[in-house]
């Protein structure tokens, strides 16, 4: 007989993993129509938030490593979202604009968020929980990142 702590249903990362995923599905139609997928988005997102960003800074905010976001970075290049130029200060950083296309693309998807966010309300996630989902949410996320500085 397994131990209960072995069983899928006792496995909080398994709900947050498939919660995880299954809000990207939720993305992908809408996102998918503009030729975005889900990790460009949420690089547009910190950049309607703050244009001509270095890209360590972009990594920073996504809690992801350089080495992820920047071939991400290179195909919204490509694809005329974004431009990246040599920093003025220090030729060795990288810094993310957005180009009309890019700025242009917020009109676009005004009503993603909302409607992304109504797939996910239920018996138990309401427009009044959704503050402490946030903090329940963003406590594992500080929580992680102060185990994985110690590990590292």
């Amino acid at each position: 007989m397994i131990e209960e702590k072995f069983k899928l249903d006792n496995q909080l990362c398994f709900r947050l993993y498939t919660a995880s995923r299954m809000i990207t599905q939720a993305y992908h139609p809408l996102l998918g129509e503009h030729g975005l997928t889900y990790p460009q988005y949420l690089v547009l997102l910190v950049l309607w938030e703050k244009d001509a960003q270095p890209v360590n800074d972009i990594a920073k905010r996504l809690l992801l490593e350089t080495n992820t976001v920047t071939p991400l970075l290179k195909r919204m290049e490509a694809e005329g979202i974004l431009t990246r130029t040599k920093g003025e200060k220090d030729a060795r950083q990288m810094i993310v604009k957005l180009t009309k296309k890019g700025r242009d693309l917020q009109k676009k998807l005004t009503d993603v968020p909302e409607a992304v966010g109504s797939t996910v309300l239920c018996e138990s996630v309401t427009p009044e929980t959704v503050p402490g989902l946030f903090k329940m949410l963003d406590d594992i996320i500080n929580q992680l990142k102060d185990n994985n500085k110690t590990t590292d």
